[in-house]
């Protein structure tokens, strides 16, 4: 009987082995964050706090949270979402729009639900110029009611959202805009 349960701790032995192999380079990334555990014990023993770059991203970066803003519009069809995009951000009304194809809008249009395929554009300003991004993009786009609709960014990547403020600083120093 003893002799047919070592085969079986022999090729458990190779197997643990192999899953040794296997699962070692898993295991370093986590070894070697460990590794960096006593200095942050350390550092909490001392009673000093860790050091860490600011939530901005930038170490001072001097970014005002909110005075860049993420906005979205949709619109029926990437033709149309093209030649907003395009006007956005030839008017300097924009530093950059993304087109997002094949979105599913659910909705409650005149009292009944409904279902469309559309464009989702995703577009970076500042947030100051969203009531001229809004007026210019309800007198272009063909829905009844367009969405749009912004989101202030509280932080983010600081030469990003400084690229942002300069490519639409011309259009935020005036105080017109023209469709």
């Amino acid at each position: 009987m003893s002799g047919g349960r070592a085969p079986a701790v022999l090729l458990g032995g190779v197997a643990s082995l192999l899953l040794s192999f296997v699962w070692m380079p898993v295991l370093l990334p986590v070894a070697s964050r460990l590794l960096l555990l006593p200095r942050a014990l350390l550092t909490m023993a001392s009673g000093s706090p860790p050091t860490q770059p600011s939530p901005a991203s930038g170490s001072g970066s001097g970014y005002v949270p909110g005075s860049v803003s993420a906005a979205f519009v949709t619109c029926p069809n990437e033709k149309v979402a093209k030649e907003i995009a395009r006007a956005v951000v030839e008017k300097h009304l924009a530093a950059c729009v993304n087109l997002i194809p094949q979105i599913t809008s659910i909705y409650e249009w005149k009292g009944k639900i409904e279902e469309d395929s559309e464009v989702l554009m995703m577009i970076k300003t500042q947030s100051s110029l969203v009531p001229a991004l809004t007026d210019f993009v309800r007198s272009v786009h063909p829905y009844e009611v367009a969405e749009v609709i912004a989101l202030p960014v509280e932080q983010g990547n600081f030469p990003y959202l400084q690229w942002v403020h300069q490519v639409t600083e011309s259009v935020s120093d005036s105080s017109t805009v023209l469709p």
